[in-house]
C-alpha cells in the first residue's frame, strides 16, 4: 500500500473557505500580513516534507522500532536524519516568537503540520510533539538565565524536550508523586526518583534533551499543591552529563518508533521553573498544548486509516453490489460511473457507510481543530474581551477534541480495517499498525475519562452551565440558528446541575456520555459551516463533500439521542 499523503486541497478548503481563517487572523496585529497565498505556500511545503521524508519511515519505525542498550536508545533507521532536516528547515519553530528563533506564524499552521505528521508517522512525530508545550512553559515561567540557555534551543527544535510526570505508583493522580528535590549550596536542586512512560526520554535524534520534571521539596505538603517543576538537561552547558538514566524502554502494543522510557534521577542537578509548590501551574501550560496536539493525532491517524481503506475499496473486486439508487464509484469520484464497475467493494452500501462516516469525522474535526488554533492566537494577541471569549472556547472544546477524536481514531480506524476483511488483520497492508498506534492516544495526556470529568464536573457544573450556555450562544450567532440538539444540550446540562446535589457521583457517572453529546453538537456546528460554504461553491464540490455530509446526519448525529437518554435516566435515579 502507498504511504499516507496529506490532502492539502481538503485542508485548505476548511481553513480558508469554511473558516476564512486568514481573514480572522489578519484582525490581530501580530498577523496582519498573513494572507491566503502565504498559508498555501507553507502548507504545500509541509505536505511535501511529510510525504517525501517522514511517511516512508513509518514501517521501519514499527517493525524495527527504537532499540535500548546499556542506557542508550538508538532510533529506527532514517529517524535521526529526518529529524535533523526537520528542525534545520524551521518546522518546529513555526509558531515560536521570532526573538526566540521562531517564525512567528499562526498556531493553526503548526496544528495542521502535526496533523499531517501524525497521519504519516505517529512514532516519529512523538519526538517533536512536546516541543511547543515545553517552549511555552519555559517562556512563561523560567528565570532569565534558564531562558537564555534553553528557550531558543527548545523553540527551534534543536534540542528536544520531555514531560516527566508519571511514576510507577502515580499516574493521573499527580499528588501521589514521590520524586524528591533537595536544595544544594549553589542554588540548584538534586532530584531523586523514578519516572515512567516518558516519551523520548532517551534517543539519538538531538545533541541534548531537556527534561521538565515534577518533584517535591522536603518541606512541601502532600498532594498536588506540594509539587514544584524543575528543568534538568541530559547535558549541562559545560558539556557534563547529568545523573539522569534511562533504565529501559517499554515493550508496547504499538508506537514502536517512539521510545517510552523509564527514567531514573540519581542526584540529578536541576533548576526550578516558576515558584516552589506551583509546579502544576507551569506544567499545565505544557499539558494543555499537548492535548490539542493529541487531538490532531486522532484526526491525522483517522485520515490515514481512511486513505488506506478508500484506496483498497476502489481496487478490491468482490460480489456485485445492489444497484438500486446506487451506482459504481470510480477512483477519482464518489459518483457511480457504470453498473459494470459495481464489482468493486466501494460500491457496497456497508463499505460506503464505513468510509463516509469516518470522512465526516475527519472533515468536521478539522473545522473544530483549526478554529481552536485560531482561538489560541486570539488569547495571546487580541483585546481583553475577545481573548476571554477565545479562552472559553479553548477551555471547553479542547477536552472534547482530545477525547472524541482519539476515540474515533481507534474505533474508526478499526472500522477502516474491516474494509480489508482478512487482509486488514495482516501486517502487509499497514492498516493494523494504525489501529495499534492509535490506541495509546486515548490514554496519555489525561485519559479520555479524565477529559470528560474535567469538562463536565470541573468546568460546566462548577458554574451552573453558564460557560456552556455562552459557548452555545456564540455558536448560535455564528450560524444564525440554534439546532434542536444544541437546545437539548442546554436543557440536559440544567438537569444534571439540578440533580447533582442529591447525588454527588452523578457528574462523574455521566461525564463520558455528556462529552460525546457535546462532541456531536460541536460537529453539527462544524458541518453547518461546511454546508454553508458548499451552497456557495456547488456544483464543483458536490462530489467530494455531499457523501460525508449525508453520513454525518444519517449515521453520526443520531448517537446524540442515545447519549441524552442515558444521561436523563441517570438524572432521574439520582
Amino acid at each position: 500500500m502507498s504511504h499516507y499523503q496529506p490532502n492539502i486541497q481538503d485542508m485548505h478548503f476548511v481553513l480558508s473557505k469554511v473558516l476564512n481563517a486568514p481573514e480572522q487572523l489578519k484582525s490581530l496585529q501580530a498577523f496582519n500580513e498573513i494572507d491566503d497565498d502565504l498559508v498555501h505556500q507553507v502548507l504545500d511545503e509541509a505536505a511535501k516534507f511529510v510525504g517525501e521524508v517522514v511517511a516512508p519511515l513509518n514501517r521501519d519505525g514499527d517493525e524495527i522500532g527504537a532499540q535500548w542498550q546499556d542506557g542508550k536508545v538508538t532510533m529506527p533507521p532514517g529517524f535521526q536524519a529526518a529529524y535533523q532536516m526537520f528542525w534545520q528547515a524551521g518546522w518546529p519553530a513555526l509558531s515560536a516568537a521570532t526573538e526566540d528563533g521562531g517564525q512567528g506564524l499562526p498556531s493553526v499552521l503548526e496544528i495542521m503540520l502535526y496533523e499531517m505528521l501524525s497521519g504519516a508517522n505517529h512514532g516519529w512525530t512523538m519526538a517533536p510533539g512536546l516541543l511547543h508545550g515545553a517552549y511555552e512553559c519555559i517562556k512563561h515561567y523560567a528565570s532569565p538565565s534558564i531562558k537564555e540557555t534553553y528557550l531558543s534551543k527548545v523553540g527551534t527544535g534543536e534540542w528536544l524536550a520531555t514531560m516527566c510526570l508519571t511514576e510507577p505508583h502515580a499516574g493521573s493522580d499527580l499528588g501521589l508523586s514521590r520524586t524528591k528535590a533537595t536544595l544544594q549550596a549553589d542554588g540548584r536542586y538534586a532530584l531523586n526518583g523514578t519516572k515512567i512512560f516518558i516519551s523520548g526520554g532517551e534517543h539519538d535524534l538531538t545533541d541534548n534533551i531537556v527534561h521538565l520534571v515534577l518533584a517535591r521539596l522536603p518541606d512541601a505538603p502532600m498532594g498536588p499543591k506540594g509539587l514544584s517543576l524543575f528543568l534538568v538537561p541530559k547535558f549541562y552547558p559545560d558539556g557534563q552529563r547529568s545523573a539522569v538514566h534511562c533504565d529501559r524502554i517499554e515493550e508496547k502494543m504499538g508506537l514502536h518508533g517512539s521510545p517510552t522510557c523509564v527514567m531514573r534521577f540519581d542526584d540529578a542537578l536541576a533548576e526550578i521553573i516558576g515558584e516552589p509548590g506551583k509546579g502544576l501551574n507551569a506544567m499545565f501550560v505544557m499539558m494543555n498544548a499537548a492535548r490539542l496536539h493529541v487531538a490532531m493525532q486522532g484526526i491525522g491517524l483517522l485520515d490515514a486509516a481512511w486513505q488506506k481503506a478508500d484506496a483498497y475499496a476502489k481496487e478490491r473486486r468482490q460480489m456485485r453490489a445492489p444497484l438500486s439508487k446506487v451506482s459504481k464509484v470510480s477512483k477519482d469520484s464518489n459518483k457511480v460511473k457504470s453498473a459494470a464497475e459495481a464489482d468493486f467493494i466501494i460500491a457496497h452500501p456497508a463499505i460506503r457507510r464505513i468510509l463516509d462516516t469516518q470522512r465526516s469525522w475527519v472533515d468536521g474535526g478539522r473545522v473544530l481543530a483549526y478554529q481552536t488554533a485560531v482561538e489560541l492566537d486570539r488569547i495571546k494577541h487580541a483585546d481583553k474581551d475577545t481573548a476571554a471569549k477565545a479562552n472559553r472556547w479553548c477551555a471547553l472544546v479542547t477536552p472534547v477534541m482530545k477525547a472524541a477524536f482519539t476515540h474515533q481514531a481507534f474505533h474508526g480506524g478499526s472500522d477502516c480495517l474491516q474494509v480489508f476483511g482478512g487482509h486488514g488483520y495482516v501486517r502487509e497492508w499497514g492498516i493494523e499498525q494504525i489501529v495499534r498506534d492509535a490506541r495509546v492516544a486515548m490514554i496519555y495526556e489525561g485519559t479520555n475519562e479524565i477529559q470528560a470529568i474535567d469538562l463536565l464536573v470541573r468546568k460546566i457544573m462548577s458554574d451552573g452551565g453558564a460557560s456552556l450556555n455562552q459557548l452555545l450562544d456564540d455558536m448560535k450567532a455564528d450560524i444564525q440558528t440554534e439546532t434542536a440538539e444544541a437546545h437539548q444540550l442546554r436543557k440536559l446540562t440544567q438537569e444534571i446541575v439540578l440533580a447533582a446535589p442529591q447525588d454527588p457521583s452523578l457528574g462523574h457517572r455521566v461525564a463520558d456520555d455528556y462529552l460525546r453529546a457535546m462532541a456531536l453538537v460541536l460537529l453539527q456546528w462544524a458541518w453547518r459551516r461546511i454546508e454553508a460554504q458548499l451552497n456557495k461553491d456547488m456544483p464543483q464540490l458536490e462530489v467530494r463533500w455531499l457523501s460525508p455530509a449525508k453520513a454525518f446526519h444519517q449515521w453520526v448525529l443520531p448517537e446524540f439521542a442515545m447519549r441524552c437518554h442515558i444521561i436523563q435516566t441517570q438524572c432521574q435515579t439520582a
